[in-house]
């Protein structure tokens, strides 16, 4: 397939060319900077704890954590707030 020049791609060929290299350079800026680093041993350890606890569905009302921590819990011009 023969390469074009600029002026002879369609309106909507420029659009998807744009598209493409806009996407392209946010991938690159946004991208995982993480992507191809490993985890240590002791990290992952405590990541799959912390995510197995999390599926446990353990979860405390936030007027008991308030307690908890010694916090007022309750409502303001109709926000729920602590204080």
């Amino acid at each position: 397939m023969a390469q074009k020049t600029i002026s002879e791609l369609s309106v909507d060929e420029l659009k998807k060319l744009i598209r493409k290299v806009i996407i392209q350079t946010f991938s690159g800026i946004l991208g995982d900077p993480d992507k191809d680093l490993e985890l240590r041993d002791r990290f992952r350890i405590e990541l799959q704890q912390a995510l197995a606890a999390s599926e446990t569905n353990k979860t405390s009302p936030a007027q008991d954590v308030a307690a908890r921590l010694g916090l007022k819990w309750g409502r303001i011009e109709g926000n729920t707030n602590f204080w």
